[in-house]
């Protein structure tokens, strides 16, 4: 529970980006106001995967901008993703994150087998 409240304040100050009294007063209030949510098990192995996926995906991101910038991207693909197993809410959160993080692609939608994925591609 205290760690809960804890990455809910960490969240309600990277949006607020003010550690004025008033506003970690709010912050609190908000952190324990807030309804918690149900506990599910974690897979430990498949969340540890998808936050090393996120670390690796930080130079790649990086790499895209560059080539959004220096080359034209004009061609538009929406996909399918597949999705290998159930999901948890936290390894689903996980894998948005991971695809919209890099500057060409963005989760439309999830659906039972997977994501709509938008693709910039370079080309006419």
């Amino acid at each position: 529970m205290v760690g809960t409240i804890l990455l809910r304040l960490l969240v309600w100050f990277l949006l607020t980006a003010n550690f004025s009294g008033e506003n970690i007063l709010l912050g609190v209030l908000v952190a324990v106001l807030l309804p918690r949510g149900r506990r599910l098990p974690q897979r430990w192995p498949e969340l540890l995967q998808g936050i090393w996926r996120i670390v690796r995906a930080i130079p790649q991101a990086y790499r895209e901008a560059l080539e959004m910038m220096l080359v034209p991207h004009h061609r538009e693909v929406v996909r399918m993703d597949p999705v290998t197993s159930p999901r948890t809410p936290g390894l689903v959160f996980l894998d948005i994150f991971y695809i919209t993080f890099t500057p060409k692609t963005i989760v439309l939608n999830q659906r039972e087998g997977g994501y709509v994925v938008h693709y910039l591609e370079p080309g006419q």
